[in-house]
């Protein structure tokens, strides 16, 4: 009876400490989840930060003063603009014949009814 005790207690102790080694990982693994959270939670707040600073530095306002003040462009005038029905006539399109493409001559089917797989028909069918 006294070894059927001791096998109990034994067992008892190992369950013990595997349910501390379990609970002992968990803890770990909770910690290194708050850790992953509040590294994901600064990132978007960066992110959010690069994004209002992107849209400062993207305002038309702001190109525009930079334009001034580096380049030397002359300011648009409302006379430069014309309408559409003052443009030139397109020139027509010229087209060259097929004769000139060798590659083309090539490729092109001698008998467009003709395939390689069947027979032509016999004129008595």
């Amino acid at each position: 009876m006294r070894l059927l005790n001791f096998m109990v207690i034994a067992a008892l102790i190992l369950a013990a400490s595997f349910v501390y080694k379990i609970k002992f990982d968990s803890t770990l693994q909770a910690e290194r989840v708050a850790k992953l959270a509040g590294e994901l939670r600064r990132e978007r707040n960066a992110i959010a930060n690069l994004r209002a600073e992107w849209a400062t530095l993207d305002t038309p306002g702001r190109i525009q003063g930079l334009a001034e003040r580096h380049l030397a462009l002359r300011p648009i005038v409302p006379t430069q603009f014309d309408s559409l029905d003052r443009l030139p006539d397109r020139p027509p399109a010229i087209v060259k014949p097929i004769d000139d493409d060798p590659i083309g001559a090539m490729i092109a089917p001698s008998a467009p009814d003709s395939t390689g797989s069947l027979p032509a028909p016999k004129a008595g069918r």
